[in-house]
């Protein structure tokens, strides 16, 4: 069994890495369908040259390798602590997505939008002052031993 110190940073680095996994290859993503151009699918053969576009991306595929250890990370995380606790922590992805954007889509972030992304951390703040797991470890909730 795990100490649960242990148990606790382990969570803590998975929810950083699920986080910034996340938003980064998200905006990897972004950024690539936008390098792609718009995508016409009114007719099989614009779709099949935009397919192409998008298949052959670096970045499109890159995003999608950071979205695939954000899975991992993810399922890994939600092993370790509740749901309750693992979903209102990777919120914060919503602080550091329209960073990103600001600073590499060069995206226009308005002032409500930071309004509401402070709001956001403040909601993370008063999570993460709650346990990360009520549940005893190893067993399912409403099952009994």
């Amino acid at each position: 069994m795990t100490a649960p110190k242990t148990h606790q940073t382990k969570t803590y680095v998975l929810l950083f890495l699920l986080v910034l996994l996340g938003s980064v290859g998200n905006t990897l993503l972004s950024k690539g369908m936008k390098d792609a151009g718009d995508l016409d699918i009114s007719h099989f053969a614009s779709l099949a040259a935009g397919a192409a576009r998008v298949l052959t991306s670096g970045t499109i595929w890159a995003g999608i390798a950071l979205m695939l250890g954000f899975m991992v990370c993810h399922m890994l995380v939600l092993s370790w602590a509740d749901y309750s606790f693992v979903m209102p922590f990777s919120a914060i992805a919503y602080a550091l997505v329209p960073l990103l954007a600001f600073l590499f889509l060069h995206e226009h972030v308005s002032t409500a939008r930071w309004m509401g992304i402070v709001l956001i951390v403040l909601g993370v703040v008063l999570i993460n002052r709650t346990p990360h797991r009520t549940t005893p470890q190893g067993t399912a909730p409403g099952t009994t031993t």
